[in-house]
């Protein structure tokens, strides 16, 4: 077998085939260049997706007549120094990109260096390079690519749609102009309607650019974050766990200033909203690690995608800790988006109506933090293990839902017993006490078809999912608990057996230890049926086969790479969810006021254990023009 050298034009070939992958690819490259340039406007110009045309123009610092010729050679860069390829400072610095794209493509640079009289430019057709010549430019640059892949044809058919390529050509823009607010980015095309993001101004232009981008709903919706350790800063801004997505085309992350698609990152973020998303859905986020450029590698990937940090763990509990510190923090924050769909709904108008629309003022959902209404009630938020029935009760547990005669149901875990005249008392016979209308979630008032309780505010109305919210409480008492490794059990009189497939069964009984540890006692019973011994005592007269079969569900599908708190956690919160009280109880009024109490002091309680919200809220203003009072 002979081994011989390849030409210069087939190896710039190849590495084309692995940094320019579709149009998207070449305008990474050069918007990047673009920024690195030290460019404060930039503007990308595309045809039929960028297939026929790409066009990148900024007001950088340009290029000389030497260095321009250098530009187009493999591996000539002006972005390492000292040969140091662990301690990037800019976004590109390969040497890979101009070269390779002129070897698919037809290139063509104009640049204008502020020491130089006048422009050069220089042209590669399909790898052949023509002479540089004077041109006529301002200062900064201009990369225009035009028919892609025209000299591998074979490329242009694994290409998508105009549209699909121009769509992934706009991902692009938004990642990096996510990054760098202080730039001015302009797209535009004949494949586009045209996209304008000026330079951001202001004390906060991370918050502006993110505006632009991403729409202000978000910013209404987002928790600050910012933290550090060890070095290393997470900071920028998650979305509520009601502010959620189909899928994560809304999750951006940038390692000092460069977007990336880390795996580390992406299963930190899973990590972080665990027990408070559903599994089909995604968080929206915008969050910025910088770090000493020595302790992470960005050139582990041709295209500059992936990195890897030194130490990935301590990056991952930062991300981790972070955000669900911020969580905490939110309280019973839920999302405003939540208040319009409800107004939706009330105006008959589906989702033809959006807030701002002619003739519709704005709907309000509820403000972060406790500000104080009408100058009367300042309420502090905290955290009261004790508004529950103690956790520390042993044995039989005594609850405070009285059983109704109109509905009969199984007593549940809840609160402390009341002294109410009579279990058919409705709020809306009691007076309103002033001083709860100015709490945050106010003083119930109704509840209406046995599921919702209906609660008056100073301002407006707030309508709660009794059972999403009181799952959410008992789920918080369960992981408080499993932190002081303090779960009261109580024993059933006559174990309940249930009945399972023999694989179902055999998987529970061997992660019987690890379930004792949330207080579900449990044993083989034959060889397809389990016998259930204790429960968490907090979780009272629960729907016990229900749980023991969604259990041997999850178990099926645990993954082995999640730890043991993770896996208690998930345990927990199917465990609340058929502990909690259900959609049918009768409520009575200071049940009802207790459960709106211990929501304010509850972290998290903003949405149940699957994600979903528990309360939204309704403005008067907004009621009031449902009528046609204003």
């Amino acid at each position: 077998m002979q081994v011989r050298q390849l030409g210069e034009r087939i190896i710039n070939q190849i590495a084309a085939g692995e940094v320019i992958e579709r149009p998207a690819s070449v305008i990474k490259e050069l918007v990047e260049n673009a920024v690195d340039s030290g460019a404060k406007n930039i503007e990308i110009v595309t045809a039929a997706g960028g297939k026929t045309l790409m066009r990148v123009s900024d007001d950088g610092a340009g290029m000389r007549q030497q260095d321009l010729q250098l530009a187009i050679r493999r591996h000539c860069t002006s972005k390492i120094s000292d040969d140091d390829l662990f301690d990037i400072r800019t976004l590109g610095f390969r040497g890979e990109a101009l070269p390779s794209i002129g070897s698919v493509a037809r290139l063509a640079i104009q640049t204008h260096h502020a020491e130089e009289d006048h422009a050069w430019a220089i042209a590669v057709d399909g790898g052949r390079e023509q002479p540089i010549v004077p041109a006529a430019r301002n200062r900064g640059t201009q990369v225009e690519v035009r028919d892609l892949f025209f000299a591998t044809p074979a490329r242009l058919k694994f290409l998508k749609s105009d549209r699909a390529e121009a769509a992934a050509i706009t991902e692009i823009v938004k990642r990096i102009a996510l990054a760098y607010p202080e730039i001015g980015f302009s797209l535009s095309g004949a494949d586009r309607q045209p996209q304008n993001w000026p330079a951001a101004r202001g004390g906060e232009p991370e918050l502006a650019r993110i505006a632009q981008i991403l729409g202000q709903d978000f910013v209404d919706n987002a928790m600050e974050i910012d933290a550090e350790r060890e070095g290393v800063r997470l900071s920028g801004f998650a979305g509520l766990p009601t502010h959620h997505r189909g899928n994560a085309q809304h999750q951006f992350f940038f390692v000092n200033g460069r977007p990336v698609k880390d795996k580390l990152l992406l299963s930190g973020l899973r990590g972080a909203y665990a027990d408070v998303l559903a599994r089909d859905r995604h968080p929206v986020v915008v969050l910025f690690i910088d770090l000493d450029p020595t302790q992470v590698d960005v050139n582990v990937h041709p295209a500059k995608a992936d990195v890897r940090f030194r130490d990935g763990q301590l990056v991952r509990g930062l991300l981790v800790g972070a955000i669900r510190h911020a969580l905490v923090q939110a309280g019973h924050r839920s999302s405003t988006s939540n208040a319009a769909v409800a107004f939706d709904a009330l105006r008959g108008q589906g989702n033809g109506f959006r807030p701002g629309a002619p003739g519709a003022g704005p709907v309000t959902g509820n403000a972060a933090g406790y500000a104080q209404r009408g100058g009367q009630v300042s309420y502090e938020p905290r955290w009261q293990p004790d508004a529950f029935s103690p956790l520390e009760t042993a044995g039989p547990v005594s609850h405070g839902f009285s059983e109704q005669p109109q509905a009969p149901v199984h007593q549940q875990a809840g609160f402390t017993d009341f002294s109410a005249p009579s279990a058919d008392a409705r709020a809306h016979e009691a007076p309103v006490e002033a001083e709860k209308t100015f709490l945050p979630l106010g003083a119930a008032r109704a509840q209406v078809h046995e599921t919702y309780i209906i609660a008056q505010t100073g301002d407006g109305v707030v309508i709660v999912d009794q059972h999403a919210a009181h799952e959410r409480l008992v789920y918080e008492r369960l992981k408080e608990a499993l932190a002081k490794k303090d779960v009261a059990r109580q024993i059933l009189l006559i174990p309940e057996v249930v009945e399972l497939p023999e694989e179902d069964a055999s998987r529970l009984a061997e992660r019987a230890e690890d379930l004792e540890k949330v207080g579900l006692c449990l044993e083989a019973f034959g060889p397809g049926a389990i016998a259930v011994r204790e429960t968490p005592a907090i979780l009272g007269d629960m729907d016990i086969k229900g749980m023991i079969h969604n259990l041997a569900d999850e178990l099926a599908e645990w993954d082995t790479a999640d730890g043991l708190k993770e896996k208690l956690d998930h345990v927990a919160a199917t465990m609340a969810c058929h502990g909690s009280v259900r959609a049918g109880r009768r409520m009575r009024p200071e049940e009802m006021d207790a459960l709106l109490r211990d929501m304010e002091a509850t972290p998290l309680s903003g949405q149940c254990n699957h994600g979903r919200p528990t309360w939204v809220e309704l403005k008067l203003t907004d009621i009031e023009k449902l009528f046609g009072r204003k």
